[in-house]
């Protein structure tokens, strides 16, 4: 592999700070859930902003863009019931496609919630639709990590390029990334991915995350078609500085996307449960911490008088008893402290200090 520097360790999505050392930009994918219903895609857009979601993307694509009317059956969207016995992909992909027009009222109301908002182009004329409202980012999807023309005209824009890297070699992902490079991207960020709907956690190989951070020494993120959140936090903790979802108002509704998706409130809980990982994970500096200090005074062990000894008596270790609390002479003093005089009474239950004991 070639040494070459891709970009640089964070950038900016949109106002947003990513990298390793800024918070875990979240994305709730909304993908083919909207069901080609404007008021739905809106209230997506509505629930990724409540769930506290950083941005909240779709999908831009054309079924004439996207698949030959010639290509063969997909085994698993005829199992899992998605598409029907006369039906081709090219017909599933026909009647989920979004409406092209939608993205400025898409845009201009995630605008409105707070949120950011951009999708994964699949073709050309899909970048430039996007371009033309104003996207902050691309995401360049697991399938199309070959698609060079694709990967080059997203980046002449200039935006950062999420490219994500399901069913990806080292080298695929090379060439995506030597392709955006060479094209003018200097903001890009490679997503691990697992393709399949939902992938076995056997299959999601999450180590390879910290694999690619050293490969490419740009942000790396974590695409996840999984159930739960389990294996996002497991993500964050190996440093994923992204973290992408699909979800779905209710996952009971008829499409290829809204079975492994979450709900708004579990998408929630997601980002929650980032967020407290997060704060969870710290520094890597082991030390007494702020809010153990009152318990590290009172919990902790140190030397305490056993018995009454008089002015003046030599302790013996049959005076000491090591007790709670920890704000007196330290346990690990012992061997120093026998033998030692006490310079005034000492009373049975005493916490011992250094002043109270003479030579």
């Amino acid at each position: 592999m070639s040494a070459r520097v891709y970009g640089e360790s964070e950038f900016v999505i949109g106002t947003r700070k990513v990298g390793p050392s800024h918070p875990c930009y979240v994305i709730a994918e909304a993908g083919s859930n909207h069901n080609r219903d404007l008021p739905t895609a809106l209230r997506l857009i509505e629930a990724a902003a409540v769930a506290g979601a950083d941005a909240v993307k779709f999908q831009t694509y054309t079924a004439e863009g996207l698949y030959s009317r010639r290509t063969p059956d997909i085994s698993y969207l005829k199992a899992k019931g998605l598409v029907s016995e006369r039906e081709s992909v090219w017909d599933l992909i026909k009647r989920v496609e979004i409406p092209w027009e939608w993205h400025a009222d898409l845009a201009r109301h995630a605008a409105s919630c707070g949120i950011a908002f951009f999708s994964t182009p699949f073709e050309e004329a899909a970048v430039d639709a996007l371009d033309a409202v104003g996207v902050p980012a691309y995401k360049i999807a697991s399938y199309e990590v070959n698609h060079i023309p694709l990967i080059a005209h997203a980046a002449r824009t200039g935006k950062p390029l999420l490219i994500s890297t399901g069913m990806a070699s080292l080298g695929d992902i090379e060439r995506a990334l030597d392709t955006a490079s060479a094209a003018g991207a200097h903001d890009l960020m490679v997503m691990h991915c697992a393709v399949n709907y939902p992938p076995r956690f056997e299959d999601l190989n999450l180590r390879a995350i910290t694999t690619l951070r050293s490969a490419f020494q740009i942000p790396i993120g974590w695409s996840d078609h999984t159930p739960g959140h389990t294996a996002d936090v497991v993500a964050v903790t190996l440093g994923a500085c992204a973290v992408e979802k699909h979800f779905t108002l209710r996952r009971n509704q008829t499409g290829p996307d809204h079975p492994f998706a979450l709900e708004p409130g579990e998408l929630r809980e997601m980002v929650t449960a980032i967020r407290e990982t997060e704060e969870a994970l710290g520094s890597s500096v082991k030390r007494v911490t702020d809010a153990e200090a009152d318990l590290f005074r009172l919990g902790r062990r140190s030397l305490v008088a056993a018995r009454d000894v008089p002015a003046g008596g030599e302790l013996t270790r049959e005076d000491l008893a090591v007790k709670r609390p920890g704000f007196g002479i330290p346990v690990d003093a012992l061997d120093q402290v026998v033998g030692r005089h006490v310079a005034e009474d000492v009373v049975s239950d005493q916490v011992l200090q250094w002043e109270d004991l003479v030579r």
